[in-house]
């Protein structure tokens, strides 16, 4: 089983059902269309932030990484990140994710209980 999160730059929407639509919204555009978008410089370096913490799959050979992809960057298209983890990490692996994001200034937000995370 995987856990996706989604992080992307922008205010924090007031609640988490504008922040469900903003997320569809963002999917739309940057995930599920034919355009291909680089990773804004903030999203870029949030990844690198993650993968600090935890390697790339690529790279991980110890098995410790909680994703479930890799690598990670390429999840990224615009100023969105949609990735997923593996779910027996989940627990640590997207409390350390949410806390970096609101670090940063970046929303994260967790699409299978639909609510914003901080």
């Amino acid at each position: 089983m995987r856990y996706d999160l989604a992080v992307w730059e922008g205010a924090r929407p007031p609640d988490d059902v504008a922040a469900g639509q903003l997320f569809k919204d963002l999917r739309d555009k940057y995930i599920d269309s034919d355009a291909d978008h680089a990773p804004t410089d903030r999203i870029a370096r949030y990844v690198a932030v993650l993968v600090q913490r935890w390697p790339d799959l690529a790279e991980d050979e110890d098995d410790t990484s909680p994703w479930s992809t890799g690598p990670l960057i390429n999840e990224a298209s615009g100023p969105l990140i949609y990735f997923p983890m593996r779910y027996g990490m989940v627990d640590e692996a997207s409390a350390y994710a949410a806390t970096v994001a609101a670090s940063m200034g970046l929303v994260c937000y967790d699409p299978q209980v639909q609510r914003l995370r901080s």
